[in-house]
């Protein structure tokens, strides 16, 4: 009896602490949402209602704040905004998964001469702040006739210029056996083979989670996209949305604009959460391997 007694109340105290450790995330979950909320039914309110009163539900809901928010600036609608978004966003994050995939394999596999040297030199341009290389870069961007274009965005890409991605990569490459190269080699397969068809099915979740970074980075930039990009007809949603608090005269319908927001968050979002299983992997086995 005093070992079932004993037992029971055991399971009863893990049952307390399990609905109080949920209840404590709830709590702490719901204030971090929370200004998600507020700006999906902030959108439904008009200025009066918005400044004036501090209940979190409108009295209507409309999608009339949607409809005029989505066609923009009258000459270009959000769906324009969307599309050169798409445009920046979409290659740069394919050619960062492939060309920092390439360099880490290289760094984590490969022997070759002043590999130190490189990797440190690498390593060290994390440590340069945005502010220090911005003029350099767009004096340079702008001798080959970059600038109002997407390609200050596609060739840093193209050509591996994110040393936290390979670096991150090269982690999870060292966590991977060399005995999969040496088996692939005894199979035939040259090194890029191998990494094409042996590493690479196995760097899954390192590689969506520089999808992911790379997709949040770039779809959220404003500062960049600011300084590269002048024409109103390539503007991304980020620009557009600044456009649309200066282009409404004296008076801005921040429920257009915070339905705008809105509308562009979604697609960020849900690529975090359909993914973040792998993305999770990789930050973890990328922090603890090597």
């Amino acid at each position: 009896m005093n070992s079932n007694t004993a037992m029971n109340q055991y399971k009863i105290r893990k049952q307390i602490t399990r609905l109080l450790t949920y209840g404590v995330l709830l709590f702490v979950g719901f204030f971090m949402v929370y200004p998600l909320i507020w700006l999906f039914f902030a959108s439904f309110k008009d200025n009066q209602e918005l400044f004036g009163k501090l209940t979190l539900l409108p009295k209507q809901f409309s999608l009339e704040p949607f409809k005029n928010g989505w066609r923009g600036s009258g000459q270009f609608t959000y769906g324009t905004f969307y599309l050169n978004t798409l445009k920046l966003v979409v290659p740069t994050v394919l050619f960062t998964v492939a060309s920092t995939g390439i360099v880490a394999y290289g760094f984590a596999r490969f022997d070759f001469p002043f590999k130190n040297v490189l990797f440190l030199l690498m390593i060290s341009t994390m440590m340069l702040p945005d502010a220090v290389i911005i003029i350099p870069r767009y004096v340079a961007f702008n001798k080959f006739g970059w600038v109002d274009s997407y390609m200050p965005f596609w060739m840093p890409a193209l050509f591996a210029c994110y040393p936290f991605f390979i670096f991150m990569q090269m982690q999870f490459l060292r966590g991977i056996p060399r005995e999969l190269d040496e088996s692939a080699c005894v199979d035939g397969c040259n090194p890029f083979m191998t990494y094409l068809r042996i590493l690479l099915p196995l760097m899954k979740p390192a590689i969506f989670s520089v999808l992911i970074f790379q997709s949040l980075w770039r779809w959220n930039d404003y500062f960049n996209n600011l300084i590269y990009i002048s024409s109103v007809k390539k503007y991304t949603l980020s620009l557009a949305l600044k456009l649309s608090i200066d282009g409404q005269g004296a008076v801005t319908q921040w429920n257009q604009v915070l339905a705008m927001s809105f509308v562009s968050m979604i697609p960020p979002t849900l690529l975090y959460f359909f993914a973040q299983k792998y993305f999770v992997e990789g930050i973890t086995a990328g922090g603890v391997k090597g």
